[in-house]
């Protein structure tokens, strides 16, 4: 099985190259630039060095949220349109998880992603018998109830991901003697570990509506809907 995998959920772009469970490339840019003009290059050239070509691959593997909502909606679509187009399997997976696994931390780990005024996406993982297992699911919450959830838990925690510096005062105080802070390597995009995660799910059954896990609304999606209370969602997508 040749694997694609894209994550453009973060800042950071990663796409990766996997045959049969061995890494054979993979790239991660940190410039913060627009994923949607660097990724189909991005891809191209990393396959073009590795001697693949489109019709080699079996799947494509896609971070499909929660994260940035442009960058989701690209990585994405882009993913669609190369299993549709190319007739082959589809596979979304938690951008958490994506982070998650780059940890071998016994206890919870819990990736963080900032979501703006003091809440995260954020969910809690633990490997089990080899398998990075979802304890606490993924969630759009403030970080004040979170962590107050967190610490209820009757398990070490790690947090990690590339935001956690933005709160990590907060998550001091909370966790002084709980805490296990994850190395810097570890916060840093991993789309090899995304193409694993992938390569053990089951691939979706309808491509075409496959679709993001944002896990909240768009500020002005939830504003329009909130002075429009007799408007459902797919009547809102459709009048706009």
């Amino acid at each position: 099985m040749k694997i694609l995998s894209i994550d453009t959920s973060q800042q950071a772009l990663g796409i990766a190259l996997v045959e049969d469970g061995r890494p054979v490339a993979s790239y991660v840019s940190l410039v913060n630039k627009n994923h949607s003009i660097r990724l189909m290059p991005g891809i191209e050239c990393l396959m073009k060095e590795h001697g693949w070509s489109a019709k080699d691959l079996t799947r494509v593997v896609v971070a499909e949220g929660p994260g940035s909502y442009t960058g989701i909606r690209i990585g994405v679509t882009t993913a669609k349109t190369l299993a549709w187009t190319l007739g082959i399997e589809l596979v979304g997976v938690s951008s958490l998880a994506a982070i998650a696994v780059n940890s071998q931390f016994s206890g919870l780990i819990v990736p963080l992603c900032d979501a703006r005024r003091n809440n995260v996406y954020t969910g809690a993982y633990q490997w089990q018998n080899g398998e990075l297992v979802s304890l606490l699911p993924d969630k759009h919450i403030s970080l004040s109830a979170w962590l107050e959830e967190l610490a209820e838990q009757d398990l070490p925690v790690q947090f990690i991901g590339v935001d956690v510096p933005v709160f990590e005062d907060t998550i001091h105080e909370t966790f002084k003697h709980k805490q296990t802070e994850a190395h810097v390597l570890t916060n840093q995009l991993n789309p090899l570990g995304l193409a694993y995660l992938g390569s053990l799910k089951t691939p979706e059954a309808d491509v075409e509506n496959f679709t993001p896990k944002y896990l909240k609304r768009v500020e002005a999606e939830e504003n329009w809907l909130k002075n429009h209370p007799d408007v459902t969602k797919q009547e809102y997508v459709k009048r706009i």
